[in-house]
């Protein structure tokens, strides 16, 4: 994985959050949440937090009494995730690896993780971290996109970019968020990292965009395929954006924007 897929700094985490969340990632927020609730957990911990859609939607559900430990590896996005949250003393904010977690052993009820694992370097490891701190009733929950060809509006940016750039077309949405989407792989790789149980449960959804306009320059300007565009042309953001909104717009009408999503949905005990 190039480092650059990694890199969510400058504008991303303002325009990730603010077009992105709402566009994808707050339904699944939403059942995430409802499953950490179901746990009654007292301690929870968050790996690879992102901008907080998770965060807002877990702490809305988690007593008074319980404690909610937030971290991801990227600075600017924490510190966008705590600024969107407020105070709550029940939570706290460490920048941290997932695959390299500060927390003694047996310390938390429940890990979640939303669509992080994609970008651990070594999945094992972070697997293998979120057993370590789970407490021998424990439940790591997590899920990850399923392929792209499920997920039409990214599948169109990335044709809309193959078209833009054709010596060189980006491929950061194919590679990384839907490039782990085997869910027998999923599972042998937690297993693998030593838990006893796992189910995967595929959930399929509908994302809407107000306009063609608005889910490109979600996906072109709010993830770091921006970082793709600027490498191969630094004054191209603004062009292949409007390419891709151009596409969209010809492939589902002018405006609002409903097509399908689908990720998959993982449970695992130690």
């Amino acid at each position: 994985m190039p480092e650059s897929d990694k890199v969510f700094a400058g504008s991303v985490p303002e325009n990730y959050d603010r077009n992105m969340v709402p566009l994808i990632f707050q339904p699944y927020a939403d059942d995430m949440a409802r499953r950490v609730a179901a746990r009654a957990p007292k301690a929870v911990l968050e790996t690879a937090a992102g901008s907080g859609a998770v965060t807002r939607a877990v702490a809305a559900l988690l007593p008074p009494d319980a404690t909610y430990v937030v971290t991801d590896l990227n600075q600017p996005m924490l510190d966008h995730a705590k600024l969107r949250q407020g105070d709550d003393p029940r939570l706290s904010w460490r920048q941290a690896d997932a695959q390299a977690l500060p927390f003694p052993d047996g310390s938390f009820d429940v890990v979640c993780c939303q669509f992080g694992a994609m970008f651990f370097p070594d999945r094992i490891k972070g697997y293998q971290e979120a057993r370590r701190v789970l407490k021998p009733r424990g439940v790591f929950i997590f899920n990850v996109w399923d392929r792209i060809e499920d997920n039409v509006i990214a599948g169109d940016v990335t044709d809309a970019l193959a078209e833009f750039f054709p010596d060189d077309p980006p491929r950061f949405l194919a590679r990384t968020p839907h490039g782990y989407h085997d869910t027998a792989l999923i599972r042998r790789d937690v297993l693998d990292a030593g838990f006893s149980g796992v189910t995967i449960q595929t959930r399929p959804d509908r994302n809407r965009a107000i306009s063609a306009e608005l889910a490109a320059m979600s996906y072109c300007q709010g993830t770091p395929l921006r970082n793709e565009i600027e490498a191969r042309r630094p004054d191209a953001l603004e062009a292949a954006t409007a390419h891709a909104a151009k596409v969209i717009a010809a492939r589902h009408g002018d405006g609002e924007v409903v097509a399908k999503i689908q990720a998959h949905v993982i449970e695992a005990v130690p």
